[in-house]
């Protein structure tokens, strides 16, 4: 049973890492003994990141910091579409998608519903990344960015 010293531990915790400012289990260490937490250890740090889900992900400002995926990272019937896809490049062969963690096969299953009416041949998904083999490589930019615009607006 969670104690109060824990729970707000637990609550100061995940208020730090949604202000998205600290890049390392260091940095978040000491921003808990700022907060009076003076038993807090970096493995201790490292445990919490992994029990609720934490990902390094870039900031606003472009920085890598922890943060908490948004629902502790699992998308619902409820999440917008735009918000799970978080980056559509291309290297000149595939297109290559990354969505917030266990989002890629929700997007990766609706590109492959559309056929080949928006250049996607088909699609790879894991986690968090989906591979698309476009149906024509010459048009790989067109594609890439008919499968953004498929994310625009919903």
């Amino acid at each position: 049973m969670a104690t109060a010293k824990q729970d707000a531990l637990i609550k100061a915790f995940k208020d730090i890492l949604k202000t998205e400012s600290f890049g390392s289990q260091g940095d978040i260490v000491e921003a808990l003994k700022m907060q009076q937490f003076d038993n807090i250890s970096q493995s201790k740090v490292s445990r919490m990141l992994s029990k609720f889900g934490a990902v390094r992900t870039r900031n606003a400002r472009g920085d890598m910091v922890y943060c908490l995926p948004p629902e502790l990272g699992m998308p619902t019937a409820k999440s917008p579409l735009k918000q799970l896809v978080l980056d559509i490049v291309h290297n000149n062969v595939m297109v290559i998608i990354r969505t917030s963690p266990g989002a890629a096969q929700l997007i990766a299953r609706l590109l492959d519903s559309l056929g080949k009416k928006d250049g996607v041949l088909g699609t790879i998904a894991g986690d968090d990344t989906i591979f698309i083999a476009p149906a024509d490589v010459s048009t790989i930019e067109d594609t890439r960015k008919r499968v953004e615009a498929l994310f625009e607006n919903v």
